[in-house]
């Protein structure tokens, strides 16, 4: 087990190479100016020139990356704002426990209410409780998560007048972030519940537990879900990683002082070493949350630790 988790820290850098690679790419054709952002556009061009020269973005491409992960991955240094001039990591870790609240607070709220709806789906295959249940999860995952949270702020904020609309302080303004977020992960997480719970239910060693009178209580939550929960876990953690890339959208939407909100407005300023930094800060958190999934997979099922002793 210790040496299965060292191969997946270190495939952590191969990974975060190729997400640094692409994004640095995206950023680098992009159109604009960085020195010209930060100087203004009554900047003479000589005075452009040597900042350009200063910063490196004066060298071709292959360099700028070289440089680049150089910094990254053996300095641990992420860069400087071209806007504020502050060093990228800290404007991240500022911002990053809003972030981090809003998806986990999200996770949370998905998965206690997507499990369950997923085993009362699974327990009445094909009744109309399952097709309700079933429609909800579908109307869940479909609709934009811009678009509930615009709903949402016209009902209960400028009709109702029940929630704020801005901010991430109190209970109040993380009811309809969370919600929103959260939505199109309940009908991710009940639909896989609902196929993983049912593919359990059809075993043998369940049909033979209802012979012996074993209760249905029992026998559903005792020795169907636990065996059901490898996939449902799989797509919590994945939920995450999702959740925090969707969080960008619905940190402008609720003026969220969070990471998403932070890169929207590095993209409109073209900040590229806000972006990168963001960006893999993300992806490292990912590669994080999925490295723990796999391990909790050992204490979920006999069978995988059985693999590693």
């Amino acid at each position: 087990m210790v040496q299965y988790i060292i191969k997946r820290i270190l495939w952590l850098f191969p990974i975060l190479l190729g997400v640094s690679f692409i994004v640095f790419t995206i950023m680098y054709l992009s159109p604009g100016d960085p020195a010209r952002i930060i100087l203004g556009e009554g900047a003479t061009e000589e005075t452009l020139q040597a900042l350009r020269a200063d910063m490196g973005l004066d060298r071709n491409f292959f360099v700028q990356f070289f440089n680049y992960v150089r910094d990254v991955f053996i300095n641990f240094d992420l860069g400087r704002s071209y806007v504020s001039r502050r060093p990228v990591m800290g404007e991240i870790l500022i911002r990053l426990p809003n972030t981090v609240r809003l998806a986990s607070w999200s996770v949370l709220f998905s998965t206690l209410v997507g499990v369950p709806l997923g085993v009362v789906s699974a327990t009445r295959p094909y009744s109309k409780t399952d097709n309700f249940v079933m429609t909800i999860s579908l109307l869940g995952v479909s609709m934009p998560v811009f678009w509930q949270a615009l709903l949402l702020i016209i009902l209960f904020t400028a009709i109702l007048g029940l929630l704020p609309a801005t901010g991430f302080t109190t209970w109040q303004h993380m009811i309809m972030p969370v919600f929103a977020l959260a939505s199109s992960s309940i009908g991710t997480v009940a639909r896989i519940t609902r196929s993983s719970m049912m593919d359990v239910l059809d075993q043998d060693y369940i049909r033979t537990s209802r012979a012996k009178g074993v209760s249905e209580k029992k026998i559903i939550f005792q020795h169907a879900l636990r065996n059901a929960l490898i996939p449902i876990v799989t797509v919590i953690g994945l939920q995450f990683g999702v959740l925090l890339g969707g969080a960008v959208l619905t940190e402008t939407i609720f003026s969220i002082n969070g990471l998403g909100t932070l890169m929207v407005n590095a993209i409109r300023t073209r900040d590229t070493m806000i972006v990168q930094g963001g960006v893999l800060f993300i992806a490292f958190l990912f590669t994080i949350v999925n490295l723990f999934v796999d391990i909790l997979y050992a204490y979920i099922d006999p069978r995988i630790r059985s693999q590693y002793d």
